[in-house]
């Protein structure tokens, strides 16, 4: 590699923005010349369905991120966009520019840490250095470990380590954001003739088809984010009480531009934290809950680094001795749950949601997960798997960690006998079943009471939950815990 004094290149990955960025801030702060790529990488890309809405949102956000750059430089940088082995095509285009360093930040999943792990070591073959920061979360892999140094895997003595180091820094450093437009001078042109084209390709370009997010109601890139963020805001007050309620504007609907990078965690920490310690008594409760969910994807995220064998199989290993359905009746119900066919009503109208849309609401996460494990006794990986394919949002640990606390596999999981009734769910998180009909319009003509009942249900769920509790039984590991198991279901 000719070397070239001064030269960085920034590699984007989940962070798809221009502003408040770990990469690009301590890049365009080290060299005097730097430039900005993204790679459609094909070792993803070959694996997802054609019709892919988190491909058709990358493809948008890249726009945006384009348009922020060019502002930034004044019109000199553009994002070079490549399509191919991410290992390969960063290689050969640091190799073309002559660059000392390329600049990214951390992606703990087990395929990227591999991924980075090669170019890492391709780059120093070439006398170059791949260097990487934490961007995505306040607190990443070891940064919170108990008093015994070891990474927690209960959440809430996590959040309770988490908030207090966070207390702690008087300075602010961790909420701090990277002052972009400082540097930003740094940007430059990419020279003519390199492997990267500077306009954004279209779907068709890297083998997709055609996807319409705006009929869909999706906000794409960090405009899009920061629309979402200036809606949410004067509602947080209310987050508390409005976040179960799947027919009411409760969730701040970020999580999809968190997954991406659109937004900045830092951001929306401060925006939380701030409002937790600072704002009306009124709107407390509802700061500190929000806030609480983002601490949820920041241990979700350290459970990932640090244990990234629960991202194939159960956290907990005893779980894995659960002997699931499988065979043909196995495979027609959960073809029948994918197809929103399960004949609950709420659990149908959120599968329709999911496949219509992309997006779940989190209380119908939990419920549609609950009873894919524990009344069709099927595999948390399949609902994973199907999950993984279809949500816009979907992220690795996240996905991971809501799939296994529902099965009671993963760490500080609900226990195995608390099985979610998808009948009293209903009744007491769409007790109008406004979301039901918004979803299942031929259900519209019936009662408030009526619309909540079963039709043709696949599995009863009392004797689903009394084979669940044999099927989990194997797994208890003390007499209190099968004395428990009486418990009623919620």
């Amino acid at each position: 590699m000719s070397l070239q004094p001064n030269r960085a290149l920034v590699w984007f990955r989940r962070d798809l923005r221009a502003f408040d960025h770990a990469a690009l801030y301590h890049a365009l702060k080290s060299a005097q010349a730097v430039y900005c790529v993204f790679v459609f990488d094909t070792d993803i890309l070959q694996a997802l369905p054609k019709l892919d809405r988190r491909v058709a949102f990358i493809r948008e956000s890249l726009v945006d991120l384009d348009e922020q750059l060019q502002s930034l430089s004044q019109g000199r940088a553009r994002l070079m966009v490549l399509h191919g082995k991410a290992v390969d095509e960063i290689v050969q285009l640091a190799k073309q520019l002559g660059v000392q360093a390329v600049y990214a930040n951390h992606d703990d999943e087990p395929d990227a840490v591999r991924r980075d792990a090669k170019v890492a070591e391709a780059l120093q073959s070439l006398g170059g250095a791949l260097h990487t920061f934490k961007d995505h979360v306040i607190f990443e892999r070891q940064e919170v470990l108990t008093q015994m140094k070891k990474p927690y895997t209960v959440f809430t003595p996590y959040k309770n380590a988490w908030l207090k180091k966070l207390t702690e820094d008087a300075s602010g450093f961790y909420l701090k954001p990277y002052p972009i437009k400082k540097y930003a001078h740094a940007l430059q042109a990419s020279p003519n003739g390199l492997r990267g084209q500077c306009t954004v390709p279209s779907l068709m370009d890297i083998g997709f088809q055609t996807i319409n997010l705006a009929a869909l109601k999706i906000k794409t890139g960090s405009t899009g984010g920061a629309i979402l963020l200036q809606d949410f805001l004067p509602r947080m007050d209310r987050y508390q009480e409005t976040r179960d309620f799947p027919s009411v504007k409760g969730p701040s609907y970020l999580s999809v531009h968190l997954r991406f990078g659109t937004v900045s965690i830092r951001q929306l920490v401060t925006l939380a934290y701030r409002e937790m310690l600072l704002g009306a008594a009124s709107s407390k409760a509802g700061a500190a809950t929000w806030l609480s969910e983002l601490i949820w994807r920041d241990f979700y995220h350290q459970i990932m680094a640090n244990f990234p064998h629960s991202m194939m199989s159960s956290f907990k290993p005893e779980y894995d001795a659960i002997e699931w359905e499988y065979g043909q009746e196995a495979d027609t119900l959960f073809t029948a749950w994918c197809e929103a066919r399960t004949g609950y009503p709420l659990v149908d109208a959120a599968m329709r949601q999911l496949n219509q849309t992309g997006y779940m609401h989190n209380r119908l996460r939990m419920v549609v997960a609950s009873f894919l494990t524990k009344d069709l006794g099927i595999d948390w990986r399949w609902g994973e798997h199907y999950f993984a394919e279809k949500l816009i949002d979907f992220d690795l640990a996240a996905n991971n960690g809501g799939w296994q606390w529902a099965a009671s596999s993963g760490c500080d999981a609900q226990p195995y006998f608390r099985i979610f009734n998808p009948i009293t769910q209903s009744q007491r998180f769409d007790p109008q079943g406004k979301f039901i009909k918004r979803y299942m319009p031929e259900l519209a003509h019936l009662s408030d009471k009526e619309i909540h009942l079963p039709r043709s249900p696949i599995v009863d769920h009392a004797q689903a939950r009394a084979k669940t509790l044999a099927r989990y039984a194997v797994c208890a590991s003390n007499a209190s815990i099968n004395k428990a198991a009486t418990s009623q279901p919620v």
